[in-house]
């Protein structure tokens, strides 16, 4: 990863580690692929690689994830899908020309139309995006439980009761500052 930017928050979810690329929605938010070379980046550590990416790609990117955060939130809180965020999504599937293809190793791997085809890598996580949002997949979506993040995530645990996006950031930021105003309090109850 190129030095200088934030590091992609990347979860087992292509989608939501997509709307992930821009976090603390509700604070100081980070974006994590403010240039095209770094939206070059997140798609090849996601499984997508391209070579090139124009701003105007970036531009299509930005777009199709606020849509995906915005229909998921929706479906995690159970409200009415934004009608023109689904058409960005839609949009972005059919323009999508990738096909799934089985290596040697049993794996699902993606094979974009051309090596720079970054509308095929959108289509890939529009489509990844419906599947999840459609009820397709096993799990179950929710929204973090911090009040700076608010992430849409695909919960696939067990239980089906996870709180935070990511345990590593949100989840340890929100226990430390429990923590911390438990600790203020025994020091104010000891004087």
């Amino acid at each position: 990863m190129r030095a200088g930017f934030p590091d992609f928050r990347l979860g087992s979810v292509l989608a939501t580690s997509f709307t992930g690329t821009l976090s603390e929605r509700h604070g100081d938010a980070v974006e994590r692929i403010p240039t095209p070379q770094r939206l070059v980046d997140w798609l090849a550590v996601s499984g997508l690689a391209v070579h090139s990416c124009t701003t105007a790609q970036l531009e299509l990117a930005w777009e199709l994830r606020e849509s995906i955060h915005a229909v998921a939130t929706a479906a995690a809180i159970h409200d009415a899908l934004p009608a023109p965020a689904v058409q960005v999504i839609n949009d972005r599937s059919i323009a999508g020309r990738a096909a799934a293809v089985l290596t040697p190793e049993s794996n699902r791997q993606w094979r974009l139309s051309s090596a720079s085809c970054v509308e095929d890598a959108l289509g890939v996580i529009a489509a990844d995006a419906i599947s999840i949002i459609a009820g397709e997949r096993d799990g179950k979506l929710a929204l973090c439980a911090s009040p700076t993040c608010r992430a849409a995530f695909f919960d696939t645990s067990q239980s089906r009761t996870r709180k935070w996006c990511d345990m590593n950031t949100c989840g340890n930021r929100q226990k430390k500052a429990r923590f911390n105003a438990n600790q203020r309090k025994s020091t104010r109850s000891a004087e």
